[in-house]
C-alpha cells in the first residue's frame, strides 16, 4: 500500500512539473502550427515559406493546420485553449488587434507572446478581368452610380478588405456589398469566377494572380508607387484624403501563450529569427511586396501596440466599430 501510494506520489510531481520541467529538453517532440487563415491567402503563403527553414533550426516538424474562422477569433481561442509547453504555434495576422472593438472577441495579442513578426505588407485593390474600370476612380464612380449592386470580397469584420473598405467609406461614399470568405485565398479564387467584382487584399495573397494577368490591380494602398508594382499608381493618386491613413498595411507573425517556458520562448525566438534571415525566404517575402521585420519580444509588442491603438481609433472614428476602444484601455495614438 505504501509502495503504491509513494508510486502515486511521484507521478503527481511529474506532472505538477508541467511544462517548465521539460523546457531543458524543449522541443522532445513534434509541434503544431495553427495558420489563421485559410489555404492560398498571404498568411498561409508566408507560414508554409518559413516553417521547413524553421524545422531545420528546431530539430522537429511543425505540422501546420489551417482554421480559419471568425476573423482569427476560432484560432487565437484554439491555441489558448492548449496547454502552456510551447508545441502550438499561432501564425497570425493583424486581426486579433481589433477583435475587442469589433466584439469578435475578449482576446487579442496582449494574450499571447510574439515569437516574430516577419514583415508587414501592401495592400492592393484588384478586380476582375472582366470589370470595366481602370482606376479606384472609376470603380467608386461605378459604386456611387449602382449602390449596393459592385460586390466586394471580404473575410469578415476586421480583415484587410473590411479595414480598407472602411477607411475608403471616411473618404468617400462607397456603398458596396461585402461578400465574406474564409480567407484571401478563397475570396480570390471567387473574384477570379466572377462571383465578386474587386477585393482589397494584401499583396502577397494577390501577387502571383497580377503577375499571371488573371486579375488587375487597380492600385496600391499606400502613398506612393512601390518596386514590386512599377506603373500602378497609389490610392492617393485618386483619393488624396487616404494619405492620412497611410503607412498601414497587414502583418504576419508566429505567437505562444504568454506563459509559455522561457526557455521554450527562446528557442522558437532564436529558430525563427534564423529563419527569417534566410535569403530565399526574403527574397519571397521582398519579392511579394512585404518590408521585412523579423522582431521578437519587447520591440514586437511595441509594433503590435502602435498598430492596434491608429488601427481601432481610426475605424471608431469611421464609426465602423462595435465599441469604443477607450473601453479596453487602448489609447489614442
Amino acid at each position: 500500500m505504501k509502495i503504491r501510494l509513494l508510486g502515486a506520489v511521484a507521478a503527481i510531481a511529474l506532472l505538477a512539473g508541467g511544462p517548465a520541467g521539460h523546457a531543458a529538453d524543449y522541443p522532445a517532440k513534434d509541434l503544431q502550427g495553427i495558420i489563421m487563415w485559410g489555404a492560398g491567402g498571404a498568411t498561409d503563403t508566408v507560414a508554409r515559406a518559413v516553417t521547413p527553414l524553421v524545422e531545420s533550426a528546431l530539430g522537429q516538424q511543425i505540422v501546420l493546420v489551417n482554421k480559419p474562422g471568425g476573423t482569427g477569433a476560432i484560432s487565437t481561442a484554439f491555441v489558448a485553449a492548449r496547454p502552456s509547453d510551447g508545441y502550438t504555434l499561432l501564425y497570425g495576422a493583424e486581426n486579433p488587434q481589433l477583435h475587442k472593438v469589433l466584439q469578435l472577441s475578449q482576446m487579442d495579442y496582449a494574450d499571447f507572446y510574439p515569437v516574430n513578426i516577419l514583415a508587414h505588407g501592401v495592400a492592393v485593390i484588384v478586380a476582375n478581368n472582366d470589370t470595366p474600370w481602370k482606376s479606384v476612380k472609376d470603380l467608386v464612380a461605378d459604386v456611387q452610380k449602382r449602390p449596393g449592386e459592385v460586390k466586394m470580397g471580404s473575410t469578415g469584420p476586421g480583415g484587410l478588405p473590411h479595414v480598407v473598405g472602411s477607411l475608403l467609406k471616411t473618404v468617400i461614399d462607397f456603398p458596396v456589398t461585402a461578400v465574406p470568405f474564409d480567407g484571401e485565398g478563397p475570396g480570390i479564387t471567387a473574384l477570379l469566377g466572377g462571383h465578386v467584382d474587386f477585393m482589397p487584399a494584401g499583396l502577397s495573397a494577390a501577387a502571383e494572380h497580377i503577375k499571371a494577368g488573371r486579375v488587375k490591380v487597380l492600385a496600391v494602398v499606400n502613398d506612393g508607387e512601390i518596386a514590386a508594382l512599377p506603373g500602378v499608381p497609389p490610392i492617393t493618386a485618386d483619393f488624396e484624403g487616404f494619405g492620412k491613413y497611410l503607412p498601414w498595411g497587414p502583418f504576419y507573425g508566429v505567437f505562444v501563450k504568454r506563459d509559455v517556458p522561457d526557455e521554450a520562448k527562446a528557442k522558437l525566438v532564436a529558430a525563427f529569427k534564423q529563419a527569417a534571415s534566410d535569403p530565399k525566404f526574403v527574397d519571397l517575402m521582398v519579392g511579394r511586396g512585404n518590408i521585412m521585420m523579423n522582431i521578437a519580444g519587447t520591440e514586437a509588442d511595441e509594433f503590435l501596440g502602435k498598430w492596434q491603438s491608429t488601427t481601432a481609433w481610426v475605424l471608431h472614428e469611421a464609426n465602423a466599430t462595435k465599441a469604443s476602444p477607450a473601453e479596453f484601455g487602448i489609447p489614442k495614438p
